[in-house]
């Protein structure tokens, strides 16, 4: 199977660049668990309650895209190195709207049967994104504001 046809390809571009909520019902199995998505790194249960995630995403980077730099698989598992970018324009990150340009890196793996994905493992570049929205200072800010002290 080619990377370009592989479920978890499939899974960004149809989820996550198209934006179709419905492909999630389609590959987000019932039972599934989501492990490491959203600051507080929650597990999140089935098609229903990623949809909250999503939305909430979706609504904070409306124009976000993910896309596959690497994607590696042994059958019923897969990882993914992978790079989100969008405009922070709306609500949704616990921040209000910066206007700012966003590009962070993930790690994703996922379990799948069936074309489906039955459990995924998320690991993103949080404090780089909340760095780019302007809620936590960049290094370069904070060592401007150490070197006005001095």
């Amino acid at each position: 199977m080619s990377e370009s046809n592989h479920p978890l390809h499939r899974w960004f571009e149809e989820v996550w660049n198209q934006g179709r909520e419905s492909a999630i019902d389609e590959q987000f199995a019932q039972g599934c668990v989501a492990h490491g998505l959203g600051e507080s790194d929650i597990t999140v249960h089935g098609p229903d309650e990623f949809k909250q995630f999503w939305r909430n995403i979706r609504a904070a980077l409306p124009d976000v895209r993910i896309e596959v730099e690497d994607l590696v698989s042994d059958g019923h598992k897969a990882a993914a190195r992978v790079v989100l970018t969008g405009t922070h324009t709306g609500e949704g990150l616990g921040a209000p709207p910066s206007g700012n340009r966003v590009r962070i890196a993930g790690i994703v793996m996922v379990h799948i049967q069936n074309g489906q994905i039955v459990e995924g493992w998320n690991s993103w570049d949080q404090l780089g994104l909340l760095r780019q929205i302007g809620v936590v200072p960049t290094e370069k800010q904070v060592a401007d504001r150490f070197l006005r002290r001095a």
